[in-house]
């Protein structure tokens, strides 16, 4: 049961998922992306209550899947009273109309399920105005669809924010809005600017990840602080920035927000401003959730996620989190064929690839506090390093 602003207890809208099999995704990396979409659908407050999956070369450019799919999919949605289809890709405008008018529910696509966890996450002036900018971009070339009846004033998942209290349809208005945004956004991007400077040449690290891989309890574990942390995707929007000190070594550390599969491009553009920490650190500590049963997938996420924003060559730490929480199969003796990440134990993995990347690693929990000893001191070499580049007379400190 959900509590609004009322009080009064609501049953968690119901969730059909809907995901399709093509020549650049199989049944297995499908079946990752719709559990992933499922825990999306849980942060904003949903219930996934069926999934649908159809193999098909490309979507469909009218409904996304095929006629036979969408009535399968219809005829549970009728019978079972399901509040909204949620599809893992993004929708074009046509598509989406064309799913309204034929299923007869609210239609969800990834991108809008992302805006809106965003949406309600977002708690200051900044992260509101990204996230708000963010979601009229995607909104304007949607206006045929969002605007022609009242549904989206009833609120729920995927429809805060903009929007809400009044339909506008006209395009100008839209634009208007957009470009009051930016130049909003613009003016806190030159106060983060500031901020930054005024830092002065403090060695700075950035924790960086895959959403809910632990950014924030290590952030918390190094600084002594006490930032929000919850098992739930995006629980980080607003980077936070502490003074650390290992040993004799102040630094700067910030915890920014999470990368995920499939991100929005206007949210990487609206959150620029944030993206810009990283961008401005001396270190990135890529923290990775080593119990994840894809982890490699997200680390190719973040590396790509990274190299769009132009940091792919800043000196990186791996850090291995929630090594309490790993897991393998173990191998049957007779069989021969080679380890994969599924079946080697921890220590097979501190000696696989990961160990022997360009990039220094360690692996940790950050949870129960083990091997941090290891973890800090690794850190304190590294940020060693760039200090005394920095500041090659300050000899007394090492």
């Amino acid at each position: 049961m959900i509590e609004n602003k009322l009080n009064i207890k609501t049953e968690p809208e119901k969730a059909v998922l809907v995901g399709l099999i093509t020549r650049h995704q199989d049944k297995h990396k499908v079946d990752e992306y719709l559990d992933e979409l499922a825990f999306l659908i849980e942060t904003a407050g949903g219930l996934p209550v069926k999934r649908f999956i159809q193999a098909l070369d490309l979507p469909n450019s009218k409904t996304y899947v095929g006629s036979g799919k969408l009535e399968e999919i219809n005829q549970y949605v009728k019978a079972a009273g399901t509040d909204m289809v949620v599809f893992d890709d993004e929708l074009g405008p046509s598509q989406i109309r064309n799913l309204e008018k034929e299923l007869e529910c609210k239609i969800l696509d990834r991108t809008n399920l992302i805006l809106d966890i965003f949406a309600k996450r977002a708690k200051t002036a900044h992260a509101k105005v990204q996230v708000e900018l963010a979601q009229y971009q995607y909104l304007l070339p949607r206006l045929t669809r969002m605007w022609t009846h009242l549904e989206r004033q009833r609120g729920g998942i995927g429809l805060r924010g903009p929007g809400e209290t009044e339909i506008e349809t006209d395009r100008r208005i839209i634009r208007d809005k957009i470009a009051l945004l930016k130049k909003k956004l613009l003016q806190i991007d030159k106060q983060k600017a500031t901020q930054r400077k005024n830092r002065g040449k403090m060695v700075r690290v950035a924790l960086v990840g895959y959403t809910n891989v632990g950014k924030s309890t290590l952030m918390n574990l190094l600084s002594k602080s006490d930032i929000f942390a919850e098992n739930k995707l995006f629980a980080t929007l607003d980077t936070t920035v502490r003074k650390v000190v290992i040993e004799n070594l102040p630094f700067l550390l910030s915890d920014t927000v999470g990368f995920i599969r499939k991100l929005p491009h206007d949210l990487v553009e609206s959150f620029k401003s944030t993206l810009d920490e990283v961008r401005e650190s001396d270190i990135l500590l890529h923290v990775v959730d080593l119990s994840h049963s894809d982890f490699e997938d997200q680390i190719r996420t973040v590396n790509e996620t990274l190299s769009e924003i132009g940091v792919a060559d800043k000196p990186v730490i791996m850090v291995f989190n929630k090594i309490d929480a790993y897991t393998f199969e173990q191998k049957d003796e007779d069989d021969l064929t080679p380890p994969t990440d599924k079946n080697m134990s921890l220590e097979e993995l501190k000696t696989s690839w990961m160990a022997k990347d360009n990039h220094p690693c360690v692996f940790i929990s950050a949870k129960t506090k083990e091997n941090y000893d290891p973890f800090k001191n690794l850190l304190y070499s590294q940020i060693r390093e760039v200090h005394a580049i920095r500041y090659p007379y300050n000899d007394f400190l090492y």
